[in-house]
């Protein structure tokens, strides 16, 4: 029985090692390890020149985040034609100064945008474990400053699209860009804005912070080639090679991150963004990122 005893505290004390050092990984090295994804989608008219789009989103952006304002802000050299913003930037009612520092030389640059919940509430303390039953959370009532952080991306020249269909050329392509508002907590209103993209745009995109599939299938049923979201931190926690326990919204595990046809005609980008609540500063197998897109004529 003593043996027994022994061994059984061996093999607890074991566990607690282990789940204490994949906490410090998640939260000490995979947290901070940014990364530049690159993705090709084939989606603009025959023999037209390829356009670069960076897809940047859910920076969670706290003050103190020193490194990664100085990452974000280093992705200028990439050289994008146009920077997609796809909301959750705030993680507290002190970061927008934090935002601006991040962006700043990307924000002399073609720009759109979208917002979502965590740019209007700030975030509240959570447990874990609920995240992994899917179960969606109710946004805090702490509002946060987002109204001032908007005016200081319309001074700079990114547009708005939030219900809002916008047409401007970017990189010597001629877009139309439609946005809705964060359809994870019923704020969207696609009605505001359906209707085909105009005949005459080489490109067509949606925007939506989260990627539900009731807004995804108006986006596709309207015509638009590129559909570009966030939300879903890839899972966050993940098993091995990225792959998804939950998505906290309604798309299925393997569109989590990445690029996904959702129709024959309609791309979705789904970023894994590059932040976290500070309230669940981890990530486990899936480290934050942003995309450059490089976009192709079709084939």
């Amino acid at each position: 029985m003593k043996q027994a005893a022994k061994v059984a505290g061996a093999i607890v004390g074991g566990l607690g090692l282990a789940g204490a050092a994949t906490f410090l990984y998640a939260n000490q090295i995979e947290l901070k390890a940014f990364r530049v994804k690159r993705v090709r989608v084939p989606a603009l008219p025959a023999g037209h020149a390829p356009m670069r789009i960076l897809h940047v989103t859910d920076f969670h952006m706290t003050r103190s985040q020193r490194k990664k304002q100085r990452w974000i802000a280093g992705l200028d050299a990439l050289e994008p034609d146009l920077v997609v913003n796809t909301g959750d930037n705030l993680g507290g009612a002190d970061a927008v100064p934090g935002v601006l520092t991040a962006l700043g030389p990307l924000l002399n640059r073609p720009g759109v945008f979208v917002f979502g919940t965590n740019d209007y509430f700030g975030p509240k303390p959570l447990n874990p474990l609920r995240y992994l039953t899917g179960k969606k959370r109710r946004p805090s009532t702490e509002k946060l400053p987002w109204e001032g952080m908007r005016a200081a991306f319309i001074e700079h020249g990114w547009r708005d699209a939030t219900h809002r269909r916008l047409e401007f050329v970017a990189g010597g392509v001629r877009l139309a860009v439609t946005g809705v508002d964060d359809p994870h907590h019923e704020l969207d209103d696609y009605d505001l804005v359906a209707g085909p993209p105009n005949a005459d745009a080489d490109l067509a995109i949606g925007l939506s912070h989260s990627p539900e599939p009731h807004v995804l299938d108006r986006f596709a049923e309207d015509g638009y080639d590129l559909v570009m979201s966030g939300h879903t931190h890839g899972g966050q926690v993940c098993l091995p090679f990225e792959r998804a326990i939950v998505t906290n919204c309604g798309i299925d595990r393997s569109r989590a991150s990445g690029l996904s046809r959702w129709t024959e005609r309609t791309w979705l980008h789904v970023s894994n963004g590059l932040g976290t609540s500070p309230y669940a500063p981890v990530r486990l197998f899936c480290p934050p990122s942003a995309t450059l897109i490089e976009v192709v004529p079709r084939d």
